[in-house]
Formats: structure tokens, C-alpha cells, sequence
């Protein structure tokens, strides 16, 4: 018999074709709602290899029910929705989706941070809600992006490309990561500093770290207190690292001047939620990496490292 892989979302045909030859590949099929928990403990219990999305919750309950489960490929970069800890002791590989969308997510993120400083979604809405009614010298006025002064926390793969498209507005870059990047140094003419001091002299602050348990809430009230009041603070990594209140606080009384937020600690958020309602901060719904091109590059290289693993045991990015 086949192994069974489980695909805990509907993906295209096409992304699955090599797999589908040599394995029996049971997917849930809607591609705009996250598969049940109960359901997936049933259908998944029988699996060799699971792909999943960030929405699925892979721990320890799931991988008991699993016993013949081999591998996850996790559809993204991050993987803080899979206990990686405990697959290990269980000599369960995991594999996730880099390199792929790297360019996409930091256009994104430039994009972000672009529309915040620029004040776009609340100047286009100005328009929708016919407030428009005459020109004034500082009417929607935002703020500059050349050479100002861009600090990225986290300098992995997506840091650097962010990194790339700020040396093409003449800004200075400043960086904290666990381990200096000599070579985005010279790239980039980026300058290691502490977290503490890229908080001090960064006008736009990019949150691009990895979430850990280390780096939850790594954004708080401290952090906040150490920036600019004209700082600029963009996340699109996970929304964990953030202390949510202390952004809201810090945004309300001025300690910084606008966020731009594409992730968020609970997802999905709902209109209600707090920081979407203030007028200096942009919202997205997690799309870092959401084209057409990424996300099925993203799609395939999940099933090639299931494919991959299949036919010769080795997988082609492994966590």
C-alpha cells in the first residue's frame, strides 16, 4: 500500500501531482477554513507525513495519535505552530518553506512600512468617506523614507532583502540579530548594534525576528519607552512577539508615532480589536507572502519534501 499523506487544507492540483504518484494523498478540502480539530485527530491518524499551515496546531496530542507519522511539512517559514521539541524525541522530521518567499514577504513588508509612514489607507479612505473637500499645505502630511534611519530586528533571509530595498531610499540600516552578518554588512552597509541602541536610533523599527520563547513579547512597555515618539514600528513576522497592550499604549499616548501590523498574537482578529480602530495603524491579514507565484512555490516545495522523503529519505529543508 501507498503511505498516506494528510494535507490539512485544499491546494491545487498541480502542487500535488509528483506526490500524488507515490502516495495516497487525503486533503481537507476547503481552502478558506482551517480543518476542524477532531477532524483532523481522524484523518490524520493514519498518516506518514502530514502537510500543514501555520492554522494547524501540531503537538503532542496530534503526533500520539499519529504512530506511524514520519514527517511534517509545514507550509511557511516559521514554525511555531509545530512542537519541534517533542518531534524530535519522537524522530519525526520537520521541514518548512524558505528561500521561496523571501522577495515576496519583504516586499511586503516595504510596502507596509511605505503606506504607514505615508498615511495611504487613511488617505484613500479620506476619499471613500468624502472628506476631501479642499487642499491644505498639511493635510495627510506622513513622513519621509529616505534617508532615515531603518533598524531590523531579525537579519535572516527576509531581513537582508528588506535590508536590499532600503539601500534604494538612501537609508541608513542598523540590525540586531543573535549573530552578526558580515556579509550584509558590506551588501548593505548595515551596522550591528544592541537591541537597546537600535531602538534609540531607529526611525522605523522592523520586527523580523523568529518567535521563541525567547523573543514572546519582546516588543513591551520597555521597548516602546526606548523609541522615537516619531518611530514607526512594523511587524511582519508573528504577532507573539509583540505585547499587544503595550503597542496600543504606546500608540495612544504618542511614545511612538504609528505601527504597521500584517500578524497578530490571536488570529484571526475581528474589527473590534484595538489597534485596527486607531487612525496611525495599518492592518493586514497576515498576506506577507500571499501571491500567486509564492504561495505555490510554497505549496510545492511542502510536497517535494514529502516526495523527496518518500523516494530516498532525505528531505530538501529541514528545520
Amino acid at each position: 500500500m501507498k503511505p498516506l499523506v494528510y494535507v490539512t487544507r485544499k491546494l491545487p492540483v498541480e502542487a500535488l501531482r509528483s506526490l500524488s504518484k507515490i502516495a495516497t494523498v487525503k486533503m481537507w478540502e476547503k481552502a478558506n477554513v482551517p480543518v476542524p480539530r477532531d477532524v483532523l485527530l481522524e484523518e490524520a491518524k493514519d498518516a506518514t507525513a502530514l502537510l500543514t499551515m501555520l492554522t494547524e496546531r501540531v503537538d503532542e496530542e496530534l503526533m500520539n495519535v499519529c504512530e506511524q507519522l514520519e514527517l511534517i511539512a509545514n507550509m511557511a517559514v516559521g514554525y511555531d505552530n509545530i512542537q519541534v521539541d517533542y518531534a524530535r524525541k519522537r524522530n519525526i522530521i520537520v521541514t518548512n518553506t524558505p528561500d521561496v518567499l523571501t522577495d515576496t514577504t519583504a516586499d511586503l513588508t516595504f510596502a507596509l512600512l511605505m503606506a504607514t509612514a505615508r498615511k495611504l489607507i487613511e488617505a484613500s479612505n479620506y476619499i471613500k468617506h468624502d472628506k476631501w473637500t479642499t487642499w491644505s499645505p498639511f493635510q495627510l502630511a506622513g513622513s519621509d523614507i529616505h534617508h532615515k534611519t531603518m533598524g531590523i530586528v531579525g537579519m535572516g533571509r527576509i531581513g537582508e532583502a528588506v535590508a536590499k530595498r532600503a539601500t534604494g531610499f538612501d537609508m541608513k540600516i542598523l540590525y540586531y540579530n543573535r549573530n552578526r552578518k558580515p556579509s550584509a554588512e558590506q551588501k548593505y552597509n548595515a551596522m550591528h548594534c544592541s537591541f537597546h541602541e537600535l531602538l534609540k536610533e531607529s526611525d522605523f523599527v522592523i520586527c523580523l525576528a523568529p518567535l521563541t520563547e525567547e523573543t514572546k513579547h519582546l516588543f513591551n512597555k520597555e521597548a516602546f519607552k526606548q523609541m522615537k515618539q516619531s518611530a514607526i514600528f512594523i511587524n511582519a513576522s508573528r504577532g507573539a512577539l509583540v505585547d499587544e497592550d503595550a503597542l496600543y499604549h504606546a500608540l495612544t499616548t504618542g511614545e511612538i508615532a504609528a505601527a504597521g501590523l500584517d500578524v497578530f498574537e490571536h488570529e484571526p482578529i475581528r474589527s473590534n480589536h484595538p489597534l485596527v480602530n486607531l487612525h496611525n495603524v495599518v492592518a493586514l491579514p497576515h498576506i506577507g507572502s500571499a501571491t500567486l507565484e509564492t504561495r505555490m512555490k510554497m505549496a510545492t516545495l511542502a510536497a517535494d519534501n514529502i516526495s523527496s522523503y518518500l523516494k530516498n529519505g532525505e528531505v530538501i529543508t529541514p528545520v
